[in-house]
Formats: structure tokens, C-alpha cells, sequence
């Protein structure tokens, strides 16, 4: 039995041990695995830390990506206004030099001597309408003789360029009697033209007189013509004037005739032609001269219906000769014509006998010593045939239009028009 007991406790002894031993490798085990869950909820803390900071960044990154974005639209927007604003630049600055590159249409001399009163009335009038065209148009100021008032007048425009004809070689008249003021205008003319297409280099030249008035499509009715005068060479010159031209007789803005007399008062001719005509440029009386077939050789000159110049000078070298009763009721165009979007073609020699032809074909042919009652009773267009100069003059004195046989061929009588 003491065996037994002894042996019992022994067995306890074992059993302790092995329980202690158990119950460290318990705890050990515990402890290992407690270090390593702590280790694990550190791991899994400082990956929620990590997680955090890069949800952090990425929405910072996206922060920044907008702002990029939105930087990037605003640059882009930039980038547009720009490249606008440089085209704009390059297109004013094309423009600019266009401007200062293009090549004028016409020089445009207003020939003056003593009238300082009527130089400046001109020449308002012409600056009037000039500042859009001033490139196209240079303007000159032709002055013959010494006239203070003159030259300090022209001088006193910034936009004209100042020309001075001093001669004083002796003028001897061909016959007694004559004005050497005609003589004196001769002269003036060649050296001035001489000037502007020899020395200045003008293709072509408006020549205007210091007593004219301008309409506002003055200007662009002679660049439109400048294109018929270059490919149709059976047109001598333009001008702007129509001696029949007064109040009564007139009434349509956009129509334009070939005629075979010069008309003068506001014209333009072309350097070929004043090569022609320079070498043998006459003493006296150059419009007559210009209006002789040894001259103008059979071609013609672009006139308009409505005068696109009026001629205020009832005082000059002509002593007011007809003013009142021609020149004062002359008709200055008040219509701004846009004459280069229209077709001028009709105007071209072949194609202006076949319209002209037509016109009159279809006027009514009237006869008699009261053509005047006749024609006031027509609803259309008419025409009158005369057969020789006395007959010419009577029917020009019914209606009151120019009587001289020289201006008959610029006459065509069409519905209380009379040309």
C-alpha cells in the first residue's frame, strides 16, 4: 500500500510536470502566436496607413489632373485667341503692305492758276470722298504761275502732293484777237501731264479743274472704267461729264455711253495714249485739237448719263461763256453707284454697236417742227433724225440742249433724256 501511495505521487509528480510543461509550451505557443497577431494588426494598421495615404495621393493626383485639365482648356483657349489674334495681325499687316504694294488706279491732278476760293471748294470736295481711296488715288495739285493764295492753299493740304508750272517764255498768238489764256492752258496741260506720267510713272491720270465738284462714286465709276479703257483699245478716254446733261434731260445713274466727242470737265487717259499725243500736243485750244479725227482716230470716249463732276467756274478763261444757261443746271450725280460689282462688258465695241443699235431700233421715230409736244406725248423712248447742221440746230433749240455741229454726235434724243 506504501508502494502504492509512493508510487501515486510520483505519478502526480510525472502528471505536474508533464502539465506544467504543457501549460509553458501552452503559453509559448500563445506568446508566439500573440506576437505574431500583433504583428499581423500592426502589418494590417500600417497597410490601412498606407492605403489611406495613397487614396490620399491618387486624390491628390486627381486634384491635380483636373487642375491640369483645367489648365490644359485654358491654355487651349488661349492657343485659339491667339492664333486669332495673330491671323487678325497677319491679315492687317498683309493689308498694310497691300496698301503700301498696291498700285494706283489713277493720279488725280486738279489743274489751278489764280482761284484760291475755287481750289479749295474743289478740293473738299474731292477729299470729301477720298480718305477710303487715297492709295488708289494720289492727289495732285497742278499750279500755273506765281499765285501766292494758290500754292499756300494747296500747300495747306497734307494729302495732296504740290506741282508748279513757271514759264515765262513769250506766247505769240496764232491770230489777232485770241486770248493767250488759252495758249497759256496748252502748255500748262503737257508739262503737267508730262510730269505725272514720265517723272511720277502713272499708268493713268485724272485731270479735273479747280472749279469742279465731285459726285460720291466719282471714284469708283473711274476705277471701273480704268478696266475698260485697258482692254479696249478703241476707247480713247473716260470722263465724267455729259454736256447735255442738265436737270431736264437726265434722270439714270447707272447708264454709260460711248460717244464719239470728247466731253472732257473730269477725264482720264491712259500713258499709252499720251505717248501718242505728248510729241504733238498742241499751242492752243487742246480740247477742240483732241476732238479732230487726225487725233482721236476714230475711237470713242466713255461718258455717263449723270455727271459725276459739276462745274461751278462761271468766272475763268472762258468768261462764263453758256454758264447759265448750260453749265449752272447741270445734274451732279447723288446716287453712290457701285459700279465695279456691275457688267460694263455692254460697253466693249462690238457688244456697244449691237445694244446701241437696239436701243434706237426700238425708240419711235418722231418728225416735225413740234418734235418737242411729240416727245413729251411718248411713253418710251424716241428718236429724231435730222439730215444736215441747220436742221440739227433747229431741233436742238426746241429742246434746249447744246446747238453746236460739233457736239452733234454726243446727242441721242430718248425719253425726255437728251444726250
Amino acid at each position: 500500500m506504501a508502494r502504492f501511495s509512493c508510487d501515486f505521487r510520483w505519478l502526480l509528480l510525472v502528471a505536474a510536470v508533464a502539465f506544467i510543461f504543457i501549460q509553458m509550451r501552452l503559453f509559448a505557443t500563445q506568446s508566439k502566436y500573440a506576437d505574431r497577431l500583433a504583428a499581423a494588426v500592426e502589418a494590417e494598421n500600417y497597410c490601412t496607413r498606407q492605403t489611406r495615404l495613397y487614396i490620399d495621393q491618387i486624390s491628390m493626383q486627381q486634384g491635380q489632373i483636373v487642375a491640369l485639365k483645367d489648365e490644359k482648356k485654358r491654355r487651349d483657349e488661349e492657343t485659339v485667341h491667339l492664333r486669332a489674334l495673330v491671323r487678325d495681325l497677319e491679315r492687317k499687316g498683309l493689308q498694310r503692305l497691300n496698301e503700301k504694294l498696291e498700285v494706283p488706279v489713277a493720279a488725280v491732278v486738279v489743274m489751278a492758276c489764280n482761284r484760291a476760293d475755287y481750289l479749295e471748294r474743289t478740293v473738299n470736295s474731292i477729299l470729301k470722298y477720298h480718305g477710303s481711296v487715297a492709295s488708289k488715288y494720289p492727289l495732285f495739285v497742278s499750279q500755273d504761275g506765281p499765285d501766292s493764295k494758290v500754292k499756300s492753299k494747296a500747300l495747306s493740304y497734307d494729302q495732296i502732293t504740290y506741282m508748279q508750272h513757271l514759264d515765262y517764255e513769250a506766247i505769240r498768238t496764232e491770230r489777232p484777237g485770241e486770248l493767250i489764256a488759252y495758249y497759256k492752258i496748252a502748255r500748262h496741260y503737257k508739262w503737267a501731264l508730262d510730269k505725272l506720267f514720265y517723272k511720277h510713272n502713272f499708268s493713268k491720270v485724272v485731270i479735273l479743274e479747280d472749279d469742279m465738284e465731285i459726285a460720291p462714286d466719282f471714284f469708283e465709276y473711274f476705277e471701273a472704267a480704268a478696266g475698260l479703257l485697258d482692254r479696249d483699245r478703241s476707247i480713247m478716254a473716260v470722263s465724267s461729264w455729259n454736256d447735255n446733261g442738265q436737270k431736264q434731260f437726265v434722270h439714270d445713274p447707272y447708264v454709260l455711253y460711248r460717244s464719239d466727242f470728247f466731253p472732257g470737265l473730269g477725264w482720264m487717259l491712259s500713258k499709252e495714249t499720251w505717248d501718242e499725243l505728248s510729241p504733238k500736243w498742241p499751242k492752243a485750244y487742246w480740247d477742240d485739237w483732241l476732238r479732230l479725227k487726225e487725233n482721236h482716230k476714230g475711237r470713242q470716249f466713255i461718258r455717263p448719263e449723270v455727271c459725276r463732276t459739276y462745274n461751278f467756274g462761271e468766272h475763268g478763261s472762258s468768261l462764263g461763256q453758256f454758264f447759265s444757261q448750260y453749265l449752272a443746271p447741270i445734274k451732279l450725280n447723288d446716287v453712290n453707284v457701285k459700279w465695279k460689282s456691275m457688267d460694263l462688258s455692254y460697253l466693249v465695241e462690238d457688244n456697244y454697236l449691237e445694244y446701241f443699235a437696239s436701243l434706237v431700233k426700238k425708240a419711235k421715230p418722231i418728225h416735225g417742227a413740234d418734235a418737242v409736244v411729240k416727245a413729251n406725248g411718248v411713253d418710251g423712248d424716241v428718236r429724231i433724225k435730222y439730215s444736215d447742221q441747220p436742221e440739227f440746230e433747229s431741233i436742238a433749240r426746241q429742246f434746249g440742249i447744246f446747238e453746236e455741229w460739233k457736239v452733234k454726235s454726243h446727242v441721242t434724243l430718248i425719253n425726255e433724256q437728251f444726250w
